[in-house]
């Protein structure tokens, strides 16, 4: 397979797996498109890995360990013995090489998303704020700093701002799917939260909201929300077609929470997310953005 065909195969990936945000959107500049699809076909293949299906937990290990085997081969270290060829791995990471090549990535950023996709597969509860924190730290964080740096930027201020969004957006996404995560055994609200405002994990065995719930959840969407407007400066620093893709992101983010709220975090009746219809709106939020505030 050639290096186009490659790069073909990870932006057929990237437009399978819509969800939230633009991947490798129209908005994005068309030289960052290649490179953000292969970044994307990596991480969403290993979270794949992690999530789907009825792979055993020592499968789903298996399987990211191989991916960090070739995360390593295809950056230029020693291949493993182990290593077969594998022609559904092979275009992402015949891609991603180069990305990282041209780019000069630092491998750690993707070793911390596997990292953060192997906890996946054995921590299924949370103590505290700060394991959440860290959690997303390397499963949401990577992405953001990745797709400053093929753009261009190498900024620590910009990075911190990165991380508040992409940590911001990971966590509306907990929230959203906290009747699937439940049904799969999971759970991302702190346990220290839990305990604080009297909700009980055996209350969503019901499918309910109970004011408890509602009160621990009103909490996490708050602290959200700080952190959606902590990284609101990414998308000022930044220019040319690329902000408009942040922007576009960041005012996805806050509506999905937007309706969260709205709707009294009832998940289980229903889970907000975006539609087609709200693409206008969001692309005309993002023209009329002020630096003080969405228009």
């Amino acid at each position: 397979m050639n290096l186009d065909a490659a790069y073909a195969e990870c932006e057929r990936v990237a437009r399978q797996h819509y969800e939230n945000f633009p991947v490798a959107s129209l908005l994005l500049p068309a030289p960052m498109r290649p490179h953000i699809a292969a970044i994307y076909a990596f991480a969403r293949t290993a979270d794949d890995f992690a999530d789907e299906g009825s792979r055993t937990a020592d499968e789903r290990l298996g399987l990211l360990d191989e991916w960090k085997d070739r995360l390593r081969t295809c950056t230029g270290g020693p291949p493993s013995p182990s290593l077969a060829p594998n022609p559904h791995a092979d275009p992402v990471f015949l891609a991603l090489a180069e990305t990282i090549r041209v780019h000069r990535l630092p491998v750690q950023l993707f070793e911390d998303l596997l990292s953060a996709f192997c906890q996946d597969v054995s921590v299924h509860r949370y103590g505290t704020w700060v394991d959440v924190m860290d959690y997303c730290r390397r499963s949401a964080n990577p992405i953001g700093r990745l797709m400053l740096r093929v753009a261009g930027h190498v900024d620590d201020r910009l990075d911190a701002a990165s991380d508040a969004v992409c940590t911001a957006l990971q966590l509306t996404n907990f929230w959203q799917d906290l009747d699937r995560d439940w049904r799969n055994g999971r759970l991302y609200v702190p346990r220290e939260d839990l305990v604080r405002f009297g909700a009980r994990e055996e209350d969503l065995d019901g499918r309910t909201i109970t004011p408890a719930w509602h009160e621990t959840l009103t909490e996490m969407a708050s602290r959200t929300r700080a952190l959606f407007d902590e990284g609101r400066a990414v998308c000022d620093g930044v220019t040319g077609r690329l902000r408009y893709e942040l922007r576009v992101t960041w005012l996805g983010g806050t509506r999905v929470l937007s309706r969260l709220e709205a709707n009294g975090f009832d998940v289980f009746s229903a889970r907000p997310a975006l539609t087609a219809p709200d693409l206008p709106g969001l692309v005309w939020a993002a023209a009329t953005w002020t630096r003080s505030g969405a228009a």
